[in-house]
């Protein structure tokens, strides 16, 4: 099966990278490009640490989250039925298409709030007096969406543990539903925060795609494999195009799809622990986040001179490219520890 899976890989990234050009003249026909904004905090105060170093990306477009979920979903809805003809031998961890069912409806859903937000940034900012959705609302619909979720993989897949590398599974019963919401939301979010330096999302994610790919083999699943091979090859080929200087960027519609997505994948191949490893950089960028609101309510201070981390890291004088380039250092020896654990 390795080769069918390095081949639509390929498949993936050589059809991924035939459209990216005419996607991205299309967004700028549409002037879905990074607008000039004032950044504010939760305070309603200038953030002017980030307009400092993120002055230079305006005008790029946004919105390559779209057409890596396009392409996967329409690659896979060609692909999947051709195999399943072919006699290939396909097993999944459960029922087909209840497993389907639940990965590609997080892959939609989010992706669709996401391109709801990015439109209403884009488009109707300068009338509402916010840049995109407020985040009460957004982190509403974040929870109603990864409730339904949770439910489903409650309920229809039979899924109430999480499991413990070395120890085994640890069966949560009805606790595992809000422990579910929390972590799809969670990481969704976190993800999103980490998508603001060129190519640093991007590359995490390409690597963190490469450790499941592996994972879900191991655990012979035939269809999260295929999805995970085709995504990977479409990620391949936007990031030649997000690197820096970006010439095109995620936006929402991409990071809350994808790290809600990962978050599934995870908890359906049970493998929620390596998942907090490998990706335990999209994790220290939220919490980075995360510590410095609830420093500057309650203590009226700042933690860091700047958050998410990465923004800390430009105060400091290093470079964009360096910062990510060593993230992506750090990516690959993390996804190597959580491979260990999540292979043990």
């Amino acid at each position: 099966m390795i080769h069918l899976y390095l081949g639509l890989l390929l498949f993936s990234f050589l059809t991924t990278s035939a459209l990216v050009v005419p996607f991205i003249n299309l967004l700028y026909k549409l002037k879905f490009q990074r607008q000039k904004q004032k950044t504010l905090d939760f305070q309603n105060k200038r953030t002017k640490i980030l307009d400092k170093f993120h002055t230079y990306k305006q005008g790029t477009p946004i919105g390559g989250g779209l057409l890596i979920i396009s392409s996967v979903i329409i690659l896979f809805l060609i692909i999947f039925p051709i195999l399943k003809t072919s006699h290939i031998f396909i097993s999944s961890s459960y029922v087909l298409v209840k497993e389907l069912s639940v990965i590609f409806f997080t892959f939609i859903s989010f992706g669709l709030l996401g391109l709801y937000d990015d439109i209403f940034k884009f488009f109707k900012f300068k009338k509402t007096g916010f840049f995109g959705l407020r985040m009460i609302h957004k982190l509403s619909l974040q929870f109603l969406l990864a409730t339904t979720i949770s439910l489903y993989i409650y309920f229809q897949l039979g899924i109430n543990f999480i499991y413990i590398p070395f120890i085994g599974p640890t069966f949560l019963g009805l606790f595992f539903i809000p422990i579910s919401i929390l972590f799809i939301v969670t990481f969704c979010n976190f993800f999103n925060i980490s998508d603001g330096l060129d190519g640093l999302s991007g590359g995490l994610l390409m690597i963190t795609l490469f450790a499941f790919w592996i994972l879900a083999g191991n655990s012979l699943d035939t269809p999260i494999s295929i999805f995970l091979a085709l995504w990977l090859g479409a990620i391949i080929a936007f990031l030649y195009f997000n690197v820096f200087p970006a010439r095109l960027m995620l936006g929402d519609v991409g990071a809350l799809s994808f790290g809600a997505t990962l978050a599934v994948i995870a908890i359906i191949l049970g493998k929620v622990i390596p998942l907090m490893v490998i990706g335990s950089l999209f994790i220290v960028e939220g919490l980075s986040s995360a510590i410095q609101i609830f420093s500057k309510i309650y203590f009226k201070r700042k933690v860091f001179p700047a958050a998410p981390i990465h923004l800390t890291l430009q105060q400091m004088g290093w470079e964009e490219p360096k910062i990510v380039t060593r993230a992506w250092l750090a990516g690959i020896i993390l996804a190597i520890f959580g491979l260990w654990l999540g292979l043990s």
